[in-house]
C-alpha cells in the first residue's frame, strides 16, 4: 500500500468516525425525530454511488471509506424510520 493510499485510508476513516457520535446518540435514547430523513437519504444515494465509483476504478481508500460511511448511514436510516416518530404523553395534550 502506497504513502498516498495510507492518507486515503486515514481521511475514510476520519470521515466515517464523524458519523458516529450521532448513531451513538440516536441509538442511546431511542430517539430520531431531529434527524433529517431527507438528508440522510440523499447522503446514503451519494456514498453507494461513490462506492461504485470506487469500485469501478478498483480505489481502496474510496471503496474503504464509502463502505463504513454507508453503513453508517443504513444505521441511520434504520433508526430514523424505528425511532423517528414522537409520542405524545397524556400529559402533553
Amino acid at each position: 500500500m502506497t504513502s498516498i493510499q495510507l492518507l486515503g485510508m486515514a481521511a475514510g476513516s476520519i470521515s466515517a468516525i464523524t458519523f458516529l457520535p450521532q448513531v451513538i446518540k440516536t441509538w442511546k435514547t431511542k430517539s430520531a425525530g431531529d434527524i433529517s430523513l431527507l438528508m440522510f437519504t440523499f447522503a446514503t444515494i451519494s456514498v453507494i454511488m461513490w462506492l461504485v465509483y470506487g469500485i469501478i476504478l478498483r480505489d481502496i481508500p474510496i471503496i474503504y471509506t464509502n463502505s463504513l460511511v454507508l453503513v453508517c448511514s443504513l444505521v441511520m436510516l434504520y433508526f430514523k424510520f424505528r425511532f423517528g416518530k414522537k409520542t405524545t404523553t397524556t400529559t402533553e395534550l
